[in-house]
C-alpha cells in the first residue's frame, strides 16, 4: 500500500538516490517542488556541498506567468550558474517527483541553456 502522497514520494525517491549519486566530475541536479514555488540545486555528494542553486522563490528572480513558465526559467538560472561555475554536465534528480508539468519543464529550460544530462 503506497500510503500518503508524502510516503509514496519518498519510497520513490530512495529507490532512485540508491541508483543516483553525484560527483565531482557529474554533479546531481536535484529538485524540489513545492506549492508556492520550486527550487534547484547542484550537489556534489561526495563532498557533500552544494555548488550552485536557484529558486522562484529568491530575491533577484523575476519571473511571472505559471508555474510551469516559472520552473522553466529557474532551469534556465540554474543552467547559467552553473556553466559560469564550470559544470557543464549534471545527473537529473526528480526527487521522487513524477517526470511532468513543472519538473520537466526546468528540466527542458535547463537544457535549453547549455546543461547537458
Amino acid at each position: 500500500m503506497a500510503g500518503t502522497k508524502v510516503t509514496r514520494r519518498d519510497r520513490i525517491k530512495r529507490g532512485i538516490r540508491k541508483r543516483l549519486s553525484g560527483s565531482s566530475e557529474r554533479p546531481r541536479l536535484s529538485v524540489y517542488r513545492s506549492n508556492k514555488g520550486i527550487y534547484a540545486q547542484v550537489i556534489d555528494d561526495q563532498t557533500g556541498v552544494t555548488l550552485v542553486s536557484a529558486s522562484s522563490l529568491a530575491k533577484g528572480f523575476s519571473a511571472s506567468g505559471t508555474k510551469v513558465e516559472q520552473s522553466k526559467a529557474v532551469g534556465k538560472l540554474i543552467a547559467e550558474k552553473a556553466l559560469a561555475a564550470g559544470i557543464s554536465q549534471v545527473v537529473f534528480d526528480r526527487n521522487g517527483y513524477l517526470y511532468h508539468g513543472r519538473v520537466k519543464s526546468l528540466a527542458e529550460g535547463a537544457r535549453e541553456a547549455g546543461l547537458d544530462f
